[in-house]
């Protein structure tokens, strides 16, 4: 796997997952130069190769200046996952439908930031972590937990039987501001034209909306999503 740009190569060198070599623009300088002191310190092999190399090696075509090379992305457990939660209760994201690789990332960046334990996704209709991915989330990817589950029901299942309280986010739920977020929460949230499917709904505990005041009915989902889980950090520092 290929992890590209200054900020997702940074915090990746912050992990302890095998980077294979790192390749930096000749003559690196600022940013590129403190990931060439970084990779040194942590033994890391750096190659300096000229750009149109990185050009030619880039699957995303941003690479500002660097690429590192990783074996293939390991995915978490749903059970790693829920092992990890912490004394004030765990918080997991589960994506229903999510297939746009944005949206993805930009998600998996908010679950990192709002100490989210992990985030679920299923093996079909459903974007992977990818070097795209990867980019997206600023190399969030590399520090919080994701499982890749052959149905995403059966992990629900798995989430209340551990003494998760399951929240859809959808339309026409109550408020989210009437909501109890503390203890064990997992936030399901669906794609951008199908929602949270309808069994996975009836699943669900409570379904949550976030009020509208505008024109347009919706948000994207990862922006939905990190209004929601700003609102379960909210309620745990409420403590």
């Amino acid at each position: 796997m290929k992890t590209e740009g200054r900020n997702a190569v940074l915090e990746l060198l912050k992990t302890d997952k095998t980077i294979e070599k790192l390749m930096l623009e000749k003559g690196a300088q600022g940013s590129l130069g403190r990931l060439f002191a970084e990779a040194r310190a942590k033994g890391v092999r750096v190659q300096f190769v000229d750009r149109k190399v990185l050009d030619k090696e880039s699957v995303t075509g941003h690479h500002q200046g660097c690429i590192a090379v990783t074996t293939d992305y390991k995915y978490s457990s749903l059970d790693e996952i829920i092992a990890s939660r912490g004394a004030d209760g765990g918080f997991v994201v589960l994506c229903d439908g999510i297939e746009d690789v944005h949206n993805l990332g930009s998600i998996i960046r908010v679950a990192e930031c709002t100490g989210a334990d992990g985030v679920v996704i299923p093996s079909t209709n459903s974007a992977s972590v990818t070097e795209a991915v990867m980019r997206i989330s600023a190399g969030a990817a590399n520090h919080v937990k994701v499982a890749k589950v052959n149905s995403l029901n059966r992990a629900v299942d798995e989430l209340k039987k551990a003494g998760y309280w399951l929240y859809a986010l959808e339309a026409d739920g109550q408020s989210i501001y009437s909501a109890d977020l503390k203890g064990n929460v997992a936030l399901v949230v669906g794609g951008e034209d199908s929602g949270v499917k309808h069994l996975t709904r009836e699943k669900c505990d409570f379904v949550l909306s976030l009020p509208m005041r505008g024109k347009v009915n919706s948000l994207n989902a990862s922006v939905a999503l990190g209004v929601a889980a700003y609102e379960v950090l909210r309620a745990r520092q409420a403590k």
